[in-house]
């Protein structure tokens, strides 16, 4: 089956083909080693549903990490297959308890040592998985990571992790560093979400794996309109289209592949200031072509931006 578009929003409005990405190197020290203006700003990498590995200056951050072929009924669709494979990552960043998000088995590729930030209760399950540097998080905490800092953020979503529980919380990050990326999670629109702006790139869930997204989701629209709240100069379209129920999974429907798309048009409608960037899973955008990027982090320091609590650390596994 040939691999399905990918398309870019451009600021004048057209419509293009996005660039591929190619693998990234392991990180290359802390942000400390070396001059900020000596090193590239970063690249953020797609890597399928929720999956996004967020380089920052060589400071590598993997989020709800799912790089299986498989999870419980669940299969990733052949067409978007692409190289899911991560190299060595400085911390991981799991929003909820979902086991589309939380899943034990990629986290065990990752080695029992990787630094975990995770929501309410998530600790001491991950603890009695054998993760043992996994650190809950509440909105507003803050940790840094190599020179790299990461904000807890609120999120509206469910998080009971089936069958058995247990119920946990429910998180987003904002990082923050040569760049400054929102990762929703799994979230229903807020209007708190104001406080969460502006910033450089939001990473938006727009849909899920059945034909709706289900309570305590955004669709296409709702991710538009979370970018009138947001205000990012990029916006890069998650959860979308990877994962099908088994059977499914080996055709192409329009409810998989439309979201992204879908969310394009509405954010041309909605929020024309902002880039939409499509990535299909294993591509990258560079953050280097950002623009603006001190001017913008200038106004992210306004009282009304949520900064979090002053910042702990944690040492990379």
């Amino acid at each position: 089956m040939p691999a399905e578009p990918q398309y870019t929003q451009a600021r004048d409005g057209s419509l293009g083909h996005a660039r591929a990405g190619r693998p990234l190197g392991s990180c290359k020290g802390s942000a400390g080693d070396q001059g900020e203006d000596s090193r590239p700003p970063g690249r953020i990498r797609f890597l399928g549903h929720a999956t996004v590995l967020i380089d920052l200056h060589g400071t590598r951050l993997l989020t709800d990490p799912l790089l299986r072929g498989r999870v419980s009924a669940l299969m990733r669709r052949p067409s978007l297959a692409g190289d899911v494979s991560t190299g060595a990552v400085d911390a991981v960043l799991i929003s909820h308890m979902h086991h589309d998000h939380l899943d034990v088995p990629s986290l065990r590729q990752l080695g029992p040592n990787v630094p975990v930030l995770a929501p309410r209760r998530a600790g001491a399950f991950l603890l009695r998985q054998g993760f043992r540097n996994a650190r809950e998080m509440h909105p507003g905490a803050a940790v840094e990571i190599n020179g790299v800092r990461v904000v807890a953020t609120p999120a509206r979503h469910s998080g009971f992790r089936a069958p058995f529980g247990p119920f946990g919380g429910c998180l987003g990050f904002v990082v923050e560093g040569s760049a400054r990326v929102y990762f929703a999670g799994d979230t229903d629109l807020f209007p708190e979400m104001a406080a969460l702006g502006p910033v450089d790139v939001a990473l938006l869930p727009v849909a899920g794996w059945g034909p709706g997204p289900g309570p305590g989701h955004m669709d296409a629209l709702q991710a538009a309109r979370a970018l009138r709240l947001i205000r990012p100069q990029v916006a890069i379209p998650i959860h979308w289209g990877t994962f099908a129920p088994a059977g499914m999974h080996l055709r192409h429907w329009s409810y998989l592949a439309r979201p992204p798309l879908d969310f394009l048009e509405h954010a041309r409608d909605l929020a024309p200031d902002v880039e939409v960037r499509v990535l299909e899973p294993g591509t990258s955008f560079d953050l280097g072509v950002l623009r603006g990027r001190a001017a913008r982090a200038g106004a992210s320091s306004d009282g009304g931006s949520l900064r979090g609590a002053p910042a702990g650390e944690i040492e990379p596994a």
